[in-house]
């Protein structure tokens, strides 16, 4: 299945970008979305909301497209795609510390297939999740 992006700005205590992926995640797309997310930094986005509700797959590319978002969201380049493992093996890294949750770029209402790979990798303790795109945008 393709995945679809769609963005929409919304007014919380700050400004929201919501990003809503809708699909599947995986290595045919990845890199389109942290393109996205590079155009929508650059044109000042600092407030990223990533719907899950509508994504149905996530691959280990995704997990790649979301770790490369929050270094964007801190003005770091992204991970290098064509590092491959060692991506995987930072990303890892990061996910296992857990120092430090991600306030610009929170995740909402991740399905239940997409919740649990977040989870099986670690990937839930980088980021603040909510369980419904209005939960998260009152918490921004």
């Amino acid at each position: 299945m393709a995945l679809t992006t769609t963005t929409q700005e919304v007014a919380g205590r700050v400004p929201i970008t919501v990003l809503v992926l809708d699909g599947e995640l995986d290595a045919s797309n990845f890199e389109r979305v942290v393109d996205e997310a590079r155009g929508l930094y650059d044109r000042g986005t600092r407030n990223l909301l990533l719907d899950l509700g509508r994504l149905t797959f996530i691959a280990s590319s995704g997990l790649v497209a979301l770790h490369s978002i929050v270094r964007i969201l801190h003005g770091e380049p992204p991970d290098d795609l064509e590092a491959g493992w060692d991506v995987l093996h930072h990303l890892g890294h990061d996910a296992a510390t857990g120092d430090e949750m991600q306030r610009e770029v929170q995740l909402a209402a991740p399905q239940p297939a997409v919740a649990r790979v977040l989870q099986r990798t670690g990937m839930d303790r980088l980021f603040v999740i909510h369980e419904t795109r209005d939960a998260a945008i009152a918490a921004f």
